[in-house]
């Protein structure tokens, strides 16, 4: 398959969304990019990001953006909880969390709102589901929670006592991890009477 049209399609159907680096890693000349958007064939979802024209994109292809430039971090906060569907919130901006002492991508065209976790919160409770194509790692409902506990500050206590109560009444509950990321948090005596009234 050397025809450049065909590598790019071939390239798109691989990996859902492409960035125009990544084309430009494949040996790909970029200006094909422009020539089958013209064509119809692709279609440009975000600034540098592209999608066959023929896929519908979800509403969570920012999560799938930013998963593409930051192959180290994990959806967290308001965008995993809206993700899941808890809470009224819609951000503006994508919550990431870091590994301590990472530095943000830059290569993104949303806002982002970035945390720091040590390595053990970062690495419990995380999903990929696939979107749009792309594997998004992104926190489970329950890491969630502590989570917002944990950043209530940079949150709102109001928000995140509104997603807690969406999580206590939905399938999603699962008592016994969200004690477990609780204590990864250092955040289960701040969480405790909150959840005791949910339960009473």
């Amino acid at each position: 398959m050397n025809d450049p049209h065909d590598r790019l399609l071939d390239l798109v159907d691989r990996h859902g969304l492409v960035r125009a680096r990544e084309v430009a890693e494949a040996g790909i000349p970029t200006v094909y990019l422009t020539r089958l958007v013209r064509s119809g064939a692709l279609e440009r979802v975000a600034r540098g990001v592209y999608a066959r024209a023929s896929t519908s994109v979800s509403e969570h292809v920012t999560l799938a953006e930013v998963a593409k430039v930051a192959p180290r971090g994990v959806i967290c906060l308001l965008s995993a909880s809206t993700y899941h569907g808890l809470g009224t919130q819609n951000p503006q901006r994508v919550w990431l969390a870091l590994p301590n002492g990472s530095k943000p991508p830059t290569a993104v065209t949303v806002g982002l709102e970035v945390v720091r976790m040590h390595t053990r919160a970062l690495a419990a409770g995380v999903q990929t589901p696939t979107i749009d194509g792309v594997r998004v790692p992104i926190f489970d409902p329950s890491k969630t929670i502590a989570d917002l506990f944990k950043y209530r500050a940079r949150v709102g206590l109001d928000i995140v006592l509104e997603v807690l109560r969406e999580y206590w009444n939905s399938p999603h509950r699962e008592v016994e991890a969200l004690r477990r990321y609780a204590q990864i948090d250092g955040v289960e005596n701040v969480m405790r009477p909150y959840v005791e009234a949910m339960a009473a």
